[in-house]
């Protein structure tokens, strides 16, 4: 085979390439450093392959990355053909529970016009359960009740203000066979008599399914999921010229990081500005080492965020330099090769090659 394409299966041992020349992993941001690694080092020994990534969503330690210059960037800026804008709404369902309820409305209304609908939840079970405040169709509160959960939003939804409405649940603990099935009468929707109108699933959709007639996804308990993944979610609708919106449902106080997070997401579709955004809330980790989560940097007298002019001007003359001098030995580098080695170390350069 001259192409292979597949998912992290190609990360097994005993997948073996002849000659391997190129690597293109989408959705980046679902790959670790490790992983990453471990495809290009699957070329012949003393080579290494080509390597593209692709992601909509740069995450905080591929943007620390492609400001010090390791990556050649491409940046792909316009919608792609036949994607209609997406409007995003935070929905405070404890400050405002009669946003809730209209959003439910909403949901109605699109299922009236023939599109279908996401609800999205941040667990299966509900083993550990966060809480939300619901409303009747006066608007008065029945009381605090779970809804983290699939396994409450769907009987919730089915029983109260989705009732007449076809829905169906979608999460990774179901069967190939049974996920397929689900995903092929919500795409149906209303042309077959089993099709599904609203697809109550957690984050197995948030890539890879593309639904036409979806126009509209409601997230649970929107901050508990990341900035990154918020903007893949939504990603789902508005895939076919017909406009999308998406209702960022919490319970957080307006002050928490968690709305915002949600307001930063709700504010533009813009991958690039989320991913600085996400930079801005995270840092941006270790990047000579494995650390991705932004609580430990060896950076101490620079910041990505506040530097970036300085960190791509001492590039150009870093760049200059090693051309002239690609091991560092002449006499006029001999301190400034000192000063590298004791900087990185070998572990360091290696992490850095591999990122």
């Amino acid at each position: 085979a001259g192409i292979v394409i597949g998912t992290h299966a190609l990360l097994e041992d005993k997948v073996v390439f002849n000659d391997l020349g190129l690597v293109v992993v989408d959705e980046q941001h679902r790959f670790g450093v490790e992983q990453r690694a471990a495809l290009a080092d699957k070329s012949v020994e003393g080579t290494r392959p080509h390597v593209l990534v692709m992601t909509a969503t740069p995450i905080p330690r591929t943007v620390a990355i492609t400001v010090f210059g390791d990556l050649d960037v491409s940046t792909l800026t316009e919608m792609p053909a036949g994607r209609a804008p997406i409007v995003t709404f935070v929905v405070p369902a404890t400050e405002k529970p009669a946003y809730l309820a209209r959003a439910w409305d909403r949901v109605n209304e699109e299922v009236r016009n023939g599109h279908q609908v996401y609800v999205v939840c941040p667990r299966i079970n509900a083993d550990d359960p966060g809480d939300l405040e619901l409303v009747n169709d006066d608007g008065d509160s029945p009381g605090t009740q779970t809804m983290t959960s699939i396994e409450e939003v769907l009987p919730y939804l089915t029983q109260g203000p989705l009732s007449g409405l076809r829905l169906a649940a979608l999460h990774g603990q179901m069967s190939s066979d049974e996920k397929d099935s689900v995903m092929q009468r919500f795409a149906a929707g209303s042309e077959v008599k089993d099709g599904i109108d609203v697809l109550v699933a957690t984050t197995v959709i948030e890539v890879g399914v593309d639904v036409p007639t979806a126009t509209t996804m409601v997230i649970m308990d929107a901050d508990r999921f990341g900035i990154s993944q918020l903007h893949q979610l939504r990603g789902r609708v508005g895939r076919a010229g017909l406009h999308g919106l998406c209702l960022l449902v919490t319970n957080g106080p307006e002050d928490s990081p968690g709305r915002e997070r949600l307001d930063a997401v709700a504010a533009t579709t813009d991958g690039f500005a989320l991913s600085l955004a996400d930079l801005k809330a995270r840092r941006e980790g270790d990047v000579l080492g494995g650390s991705q989560s932004g609580r430990r940097s060896s950076l101490r007298a620079l910041s990505l965020l506040r530097d970036g002019e300085i960190i791509a001007a001492a590039r150009t003359e870093a760049t200059a330099v090693v051309e002239a001098d690609p091991t560092l030995s002449h006499a006029d580098n001999v301190a400034l090769r000192h000063a590298v080695d004791e900087l990185i170390g070998p572990d360091g350069a290696e992490w850095l090659e591999r990122s």
